[in-house]
């Protein structure tokens, strides 16, 4: 998967985590992946690239969350089926680059990829 910073410009976290990575001097894509979701295979490889079961980047707060009736015992390929569907799913900020990945919670867990 190519470096990206997947975006929500509503959430404070993933704004103060875009500002350390823009401070650092390095440039990635920005994708606001509210606007522009991420397919079933791109979430794949970035669940592959940060090590967890898709269940662990899943914002259990949502409403869809439990609409869905997701959960621990939910299969991976189901849950990464909803976070296509419903990218509000997706926990943020999430950077991507050199092969690694990385969530930005805190902001400042994205310099382990920087």
């Amino acid at each position: 998967m190519t470096d990206l910073f997947l975006h929500n410009p509503r959430c404070s976290k993933s704004r103060a985590a875009l500002a350390l990575v823009r401070e650092a001097g390095v440039e990635l894509p920005v994708r606001e992946y509210l606007r522009d979701p991420l397919s079933v295979d791109e979430l794949r490889r970035i669940v592959r690239l940060l090590g967890v079961r898709p269940i662990e980047i899943v914002r259990r707060g949502e409403a869809v969350f439990a609409e869905l009736g997701l959960g621990d015992g939910t299969a991976d390929e189901e849950v990464l089926r909803a976070m296509a569907e419903h990218p509000i799913l997706i926990e943020r900020p999430i950077v991507v680059r050199g092969g690694r990945a990385v969530v930005g919670r805190p902001p400042e867990a994205v310099r382990e990829v920087l």
